[in-house]
C-alpha cells in the first residue's frame, strides 16, 4: 500500500516537473520568436529608411551624367566622375531630397551635400557671389493665385540657401567650402557635431527618458570657458544675420544637432535649412491655416500667433533669434560657470530669454542684450588660452 501511495506521488511530481518545463519551455520559445521579429521589424524598418535616404550611387550617377553631357562643371567633378578619388562615406542623410554623407577627398576629410530635387543654380568660386539678376521677393500682383503664390514663396525660400551663404562667408560660421560640381557640394567636416550631447537613432532615442536624456546631453559638453567660446560664436552669427545688407533672417532650429564646432571651439552652423530670410518667413506664414497658436509653427522653434477670426497664422515671429538661442542654451551655458559669475549670468540670459515680436521691433533693445552677454563672457575667458 505504502508502495502504491509513493509510486503514485511520484508520478504526479514527475507529471508536475514535466509540465512546469514545458510551460517554461513555450514561454521562452514565446520570448525568442517576440525578440526575433521585433528585431526583424527594426531592422527592416532601418533599412527601408536607409534605402530612401541614403541613395549614394544615384546621386552619383546623376551628377556625373550630367558633367559627361558638359551640363554642369565644377572643382570636385574630376575627383569624382573620372579619377574616382573622392569617396562617399556614412551616410547622414535625414532627407531623399538632400544626401549628406561623409566624404573622403584625398587627405581631406568632408562631408558631400548632394541636392537631388529641383533647386536653384548659383555661381560658386573663390568667394561666394550672387548673380546680378537674383532680386529680392516681390509682392504679389492683384489677381494671383493662392497656387501661383505658393509658387513664388516657394521659390524665394530657395534664394535663402544662396543669401546666407553670402552673409556668412566672411565670418565662417559654416563649414568651408572644399568644392563642388553642380548641385554636390563637399565642405569642411565638423568634427564635434552635435553642439553637445549624444546624437542617438531610433529607436535608442525613444527608450530614454526625456529628463534622463537632459541630464545625460549635459555630461558630455567641454569645459565652461570653451562652452562660453562657442556661445559667443553663437551669439557673433546672430548679430551677422541681424539687419544685413541682404535682410535679417530667422534662425528655426536652435537644437543641439543644428550646430557643432572645430577643435578650437569655434561654433559653426553645421545645418542651415531651417535658416530663412525673414521676409520669407512671412509670407509663409499668412499662407498657413490656424485653429490655434500651436498651428503656427515654421520648421522647429519660430512662431506666431494664430489670428482665430480669420484662421490664419499673423506674419511676426512671436520670440526673436536672440531669445530663442539664450533659452535653448540657458542650462548649457549656467552648468559649470565660475561661481561668482552665476547670478550675473543667469540674469542676463532670463533677460535674453524675455524679448519679444521680431529683432526690428526692438532693435535697441536687443542689441543691448546681445552686447551685455558677450561683454560679460569675454571679460572671463580672454585671459585663458580657450580664448
Amino acid at each position: 500500500m505504502a508502495r502504491g501511495l509513493f509510486s503514485r506521488a511520484w508520478m504526479l511530481k514527475t507529471y508536475h516537473v514535466q509540465a512546469r518545463l514545458s510551460y517554461i519551455r513555450v514561454k521562452y520559445l514565446f520570448l525568442v520568436w517576440l525578440v526575433v521579429f521585433v528585431g526583424s521589424w527594426v531592422v527592416y524598418v532601418q533599412y527601408s529608411t536607409y534605402t530612401e535616404l541614403c541613395r549614394g550611387r544615384e546621386c552619383k550617377s546623376i551628377i556625373c551624367d550630367k558633367y559627361s553631357k558638359g551640363i554642369i562643371d565644377g572643382s570636385a567633378c574630376s575627383s569624382l566622375c573620372e579619377e574616382s578619388s573622392l569617396y562617399f562615406g556614412r551616410c547622414l542623410s535625414t532627407k531623399p531630397n538632400n544626401q549628406v554623407y561623409t566624404s573622403s577627398w584625398g587627405d581631406q576629410d568632408g562631408v558631400i551635400k548632394c541636392q537631388l530635387g529641383d533647386v536653384l543654380h548659383y555661381e560658386l568660386g573663390e568667394e561666394m557671389e550672387l548673380k546680378k539678376e537674383i532680386a529680392l521677393f516681390d509682392k504679389p500682383t492683384r489677381g494671383t493665385s493662392v497656387e501661383k503664390f505658393k509658387e513664388m514663396v516657394a521659390s524665394h525660400l530657395k534664394l535663402n540657401e544662396v543669401l546666407l551663404a553670402v552673409v556668412l562667408q566672411g565670418r565662417e560660421h559654416t563649414p568651408r567650402l572644399l568644392g563642388f560640381c553642380g548641385d554636390l557640394y563637399v565642405v569642411e567636416r565638423v568634427p564635434h557635431a552635435p553642439l553637445y550631447g549624444l546624437s542617438l537613432t531610433w529607436p535608442m532615442d525613444l527608450w530614454i527618458p526625456t529628463g534622463m536624456r537632459r541630464s545625460m546631453d549635459q555630461w558630455f559638453t567641454p569645459s565652461w570657458p570653451r562652452k562660453a567660446k562657442i556661445f559667443i560664436g553663437l551669439l557673433e552669427l546672430i548679430e551677422d544675420i541681424f539687419h544685413g545688407t541682404f535682410g535679417s533672417f530667422l534662425m528655426c532650429d536652435m537644437r543641439a544637432s543644428t550646430f557643432g564646432y572645430n577643435d578650437r571651439h569655434d561654433l559653426r552652423l553645421v545645418d542651415g535649412r531651417r535658416v530663412v530670410a525673414e521676409e520669407a518667413f512671412k509670407q509663409a506664414m499668412i499662407l498657413q491655416r490656424c485653429e490655434e497658436d500651436e498651428d503656427c509653427v515654421y520648421g522647429v522653434d519660430c512662431r506666431t500667433a494664430c489670428d482665430r477670426a480669420e484662421h490664419h497664422c499673423m506674419a511676426e515671429v512671436a520670440q526673436p533669434n536672440l531669445a530663442r538661442a539664450c533659452e535653448s542654451l540657458k542650462d548649457y551655458l549656467l552648468r559649470g560657470a565660475p561661481v561668482h559669475l552665476q547670478e550675473e549670468l543667469e540674469k542676463q540670459l532670463y533677460a535674453c530669454m524675455a524679448l519679444k515680436g521680431s529683432a526690428e521691433q526692438m532693435e535697441m533693445e536687443h542689441s543691448l542684450i546681445l552686447n551685455n552677454l558677450k561683454t560679460l563672457l569675454w571679460k572671463q575667458i580672454s585671459h585663458t588660452n580657450d580664448s
